[in-house]
């Protein structure tokens, strides 16, 4: 195997390592919840989700955005983390 390959595969484990080295800006996901499928997706600091809790509540989240929120943690800034969060992950 060519060496400088070998090193290219080296040096992407340690990246896959630190999640913190990589900040969203946008995404777009089909989310499988218990009752049905919905898109939820993220551009900047805005978050929507076709949930109808979503669509309803007016409160700028959903369970399927904090889930998201809280798997994608470290690869989101501080703002995206936070929005849309009537409280804090850590409060509970």
């Amino acid at each position: 195997m060519n060496s400088s390959l070998i090193s290219k595969i080296e040096k992407s484990r340690r990246y896959a390592e630190e999640p913190e080295r990589v900040k969203f800006q946008s995404f777009v996901v089909q989310f499988q919840g218990n009752n049905d499928s919905y898109t939820t997706s993220m551009d900047g600091e805005e978050f929507s989700c076709t949930c109808h809790f979503f669509a309803v509540q007016g409160m700028g989240t959903c369970a399927h955005i904090m889930a998201m929120q809280r798997m994608l943690h470290d690869m989101l800034t501080e703002d995206q983390r936070a929005a849309g969060a009537p409280v804090t992950f850590s409060s509970f």
